[in-house]
Parts: structure tokens; C-alpha cells; sequence
């Protein structure tokens, strides 16, 4: 049964609901996780999502992934949604990122100007049991903590304490009215000022540095190092294959009918905009277009960046109009279908995070193989730093970890039933301690998925390249 804790629950009934789920799925069932007797071949898995991507990137995407067990998990979200499906589930749904890995939390600029923490990445959106996202965070940490030579001991302290302060989170968000909730965030400042105590000298210089390099890393940064000036003219800079411009890709009659056509897209997408960042879209114009590699789990899909201009070449904007293909969370949720998945990441990432870039919108566009697909547009790059989690020591994973599991509990709390789900979760620490036995568990699955892929790129069987 799914549970939706609707308007028409009393907070009463639905507190009764979560603990009664306790019955039917016990807390530390959570920890169990053994492959299922049919689970498929994992590079099966992988060559099957590699079939509808670029075929001249999908050999960048597995060399990647083989970098490290770290790379190929954020790589195989299929493969983990798959497997999230045979576990114990509550019934009570939330919005789910659906690749909530610890790299997919970052930093982020709000319209208003500041510098958020926040979830970032949603091509896996849709609604589906919160407990799946709280797993793929734990299992990314667990997979981290190896990578970096982190004891076991070490690596369940950080998982758990990234549980504690989810359940902790919830409860909190229980007892919240619904706008304190939908208004809550997380601001960069005042999260350095709230760690700076149990960070060491080091730690805080280092959080310092990336904040201060966050407010550079905005669309003029962007700008600077992506475009050139050629024959008297701006273009986005050539950097193959990581960044290809429209004109090298294509011979010239083919270049023309797709530039159009992109041109197009981004007329048409405005209209998925509100009025007002539409009429700001509409002063600028488009001047170049360029296909661009993205990360490891979205190489191969089509992704163009736009340099558009303004009043002058001192007034650019740059946006990424990135391709969006069924989540890998369909074929395990119950989900009304969307008519373009460019929709279903946007409504997905307005629902979950605190704020959304103002030109997050959606479009369809016809290739020039005549094939409609379907992208999501936003900014390029707006006040966005990335975590550096090989240079993590543990304690400054288990702090991030505390603060992703802080900012997953609010975006879950916006959508799902925050008071079932945090009747559930209860103030013990058996949740806490499940997840950290299922962390190590699907840690030990993820290497031997990586093996896998290893074999089948020396047998052969996948061919690989590299940046």
C-alpha cells in the first residue's frame, strides 16, 4: 500500500500511520540487501541505457565509470534503482531525486542572490519511496569512505550520522507548519558558521576557498572560458570532445537545418517560463551553440550549451539545454506518465529544491535524425561549487554527510508525509545503524558491478576512451 498522507489525514492519524508501518517493515529490515536471484547482468544494464545515447561518447561514459567504484556508482543509477526495488519499502511516498549520491549536493546561487546548499541534479525524478534516495546517499558515502581508505568503523560513523541527521531533520520538519517547510533552506554562510567550530584550520580554509569560489563560478566565468573571438566574431571555443561547436560537428546543410532548429527550441522553451523571466529571456539573442559532455551518469546524452547576448558582448547568457530520457525510476514506481521528461525534471527539481534557477524550463526539439526528444533548459553555470570527496578526511565526510542528509530530509519533507515519516523513523537509532549495514552491503555489490564492467572492457565487449 502507498501512503500519500493527504489533507484529508488528521496529523494525529498520520503520526498513528508511520508507527503502524513499524509493524509491517521494521526498521532494521533496512539493512538487508542480497542481490535477487534474477537480478540481471549489470553490464547488460548499462549497455541497454547506453543504446538511445551518443554511440561516439558512450565508450567516454565506461571509461569513467572504470576510473574508480566512486565513478562507476555515479554512473549506475539504473542499476541501484533496480535494486532499491527488491528491498523492504514503507509505502509512504515522497518526490525522490533519484540519483541522490553525495556529489549531487552542492552549492547553488537563489535568484535573490545567495549562495544556497541544496540537491542538484533531478534526470532521475519521481515520486517513490524516500527511503531509496536516503540509501543511494548512504551507499555513495560508504563507496567514498572506501575509495579514500576509511576503516569500516570510520565509514559506518559517517553513514550513520548522515541517517541521524535525516530522521532528526524529519522530525524537526514534523512539527513545522506548511510554509515554514516550503520556505526553509539552507544558506551557505550561515552553514560555514555552524561548522566552522568542528572543522580543523585546515577544513575551514578549505570551506572558505570554496565558497569564495562559488560566487566566481557564475555565467561570466562561463562565458570567459568557453567562448573566443574568431574572424571578428564570438564563438563558443572549440575543446573536443568534451565541447564540440554545432559547426564542427555537422557538414554545412545538416548544420544549418539543426542550428534553426535549436534556435527554435529555445523560442519555444520560453514558453515553460513565468512571464516575467520570459520577458528577460526575449532580450536576448542566440549567437552560437556548441554540443557539451556532461557527468559521468549523463555521457552520451545530447546536451548543447547556448551563448546568447544581451545589449552588448558584455551582456551574455549562457544556458544548457540537456536531454531527458525516462527516469530510471519508472519501471519501479507507480507514476502518472509525462508528456515531455524535460517536464518531469523540472517539476521534479521545482518540488524539491529550496530554490530553482529562473530560466529552469522544458522543450521538445526534432533532431536531424527526425527523432523528437526531449531536453530541460537552465543557466550553465550559476554560483555552483561540487564537493571534492577524495580529499574528504572522515570527519569532514560525516559532517557533509549530516548536512546532505539535512537538505534531503527538507526537500522530502515539501513533498511526502514528513509527520508519517517521522513517526516512523522514531528518535532511536535503529534506522541509523540499518542504513549503515545496507551501505556497506550495496558497497561490496557496487565493487563487484564494477568488476564486471572491467571484464567485459577486456574481454572486449564495451569498448572504452578516456578525456
Amino acid at each position: 500500500m502507498t501512503w500519500t498522507g493527504n489533507h484529508s489525514h488528521t496529523a494525529a492519524e498520520r503520526a498513528a500511520h508511520g508507527k503502524a508501518v513499524r509493524s509491517r517493515v521494521p526498521r532494521d529490515s533496512h539493512a538487508h540487501y542480497t542481490p535477487a536471484p534474477d537480478r540481471a547482468d549489470p553490464v547488460a544494464v548499462l549497455e541497454q541505457h547506453s543504446a538511445t545515447r551518443l554511440p561516439e561518447l558512450v565508450p567516454l561514459r565506461y571509461g569513467r565509470m572504470l576510473e574508480s567504484p566512486f565513478r562507476f556508482l555515479r554512473g549506475a543509477a539504473a542499476l541501484m534503482s533496480a535494486d532499491l526495488a527488491t528491498t523492504p519499502t514503507t509505502g509512504i511516498k515522497a518526490q525522490l531525486c533519484g540519483d541522490a549520491h553525495l556529489l549531487n549536493f552542492r552549492l547553488l546561487a537563489s535568484p535573490e542572490r545567495r549562495l544556497m546548499f541544496d540537491i542538484n541534479d533531478f534526470d532521475e525524478t519521481l515520486p517513490g519511496p524516500w527511503e531509496w534516495d536516503v540509501k543511494r546517499l548512504a551507499a555513495s558515502l560508504a563507496v567514498a569512505g572506501r575509495g579514500n581508505g576509511y576503516t569500516a568503523k570510520q565509514r559506518a560513523a559517517v553513514v550513520r550520522a548522515t541517517a541521524r541527521s535525516y530522521r532528526e531533520a524529519m522530525t524537526g520538519f514534523a512539527g513545522m507548519r506548511h510554509l515554514d517547510v516550503w520556505y526553509a533552506h539552507t544558506d551557505a554562510d550561515e552553514l560555514y558558521t555552524a561548522l566552522a567550530a568542528e572543522l580543523t584550520p585546515k577544513a575551514r580554509e578549505r570551506l572558505s576557498r570554496a565558497l569564495a569560489k562559488a560566487r566566481t563560478r557564475d555565467h561570466l566565468q562561463a562565458f570567459d572560458k568557453l567562448t573566443r573571438r574568431a574572424k571578428g566574431e564570438l564563438r563558443i571555443a572549440a575543446d573536443p570532445p568534451l565541447v564540440v561547436p554545432l559547426r564542427d560537428l555537422l557538414p554545412r546543410s545538416e548544420w544549418h537545418q539543426l542550428d534553426q532548429r535549436l534556435r527554435n527550441l529555445v523560442d519555444r522553451y520560453a514558453q515553460s517560463l513565468a512571464s516575467d523571466r520570459r520577458a528577460l529571456l526575449e532580450q536576448f539573442t542566440v549567437v552560437d551553440m556548441a554540443r557539451k559532455v556532461v557527468g559521468v551518469g549523463s555521457v552520451g546524452t545530447r546536451c548543447w550549451i547556448i551563448l546568447l547576448l544581451g545589449k552588448d558582448e558584455t551582456d551574455p547568457l549562457m544556458l544548457q539545454a540537456k536531454e531527458a530520457e525516462e527516469s530510471v525510476l519508472a519501471d519501479h514506481v507507480a507514476h502518472l506518465p509525462f508528456v515531455n521528461q524535460g517536464e518531469r525534471v523540472v517539476a521534479g527539481q521545482r518540488m524539491m529544491q529550496a530554490t530553482s534557477d529562473i530560466f529552469l524550463g522544458w522543450e521538445r526539439v526534432e533532431g536531424i535524425d527526425g527523432k523528437r526528444r526531449d531536453f530541460y533548459i537552465r543557466q550553465l553555470r550559476d554560483w555552483k561549487a561540487i564537493p571534492q570527496a577524495d580529499v574528504m578526511t572522515p570527519k569532514t565526510m560525516r559532517l557533509f554527510g549530516q548536512v546532505c542528509g539535512a537538505a534531503l530530509a527538507r526537500a522530502h519533507a515539501r513533498s511526502g508525509d514528513r509527520i508519517a515519516t517521522a513517526a516512523y523513523l522514531g528518535s532511536s537509532e535503529v534506522f541509523d545503524h540499518a542504513v549503515a549495514e545496507f551501505a556497506e552491503h550495496y558497497a561490496d555489490q557496487n565493487e563487484h558491478d564494477h568488476d564486471a564492467l572491467a571484464r567485459a572492457a577486456k574481454d572486449g565487449r564495451v569498448a572504452t576512451a578516456h578525456d
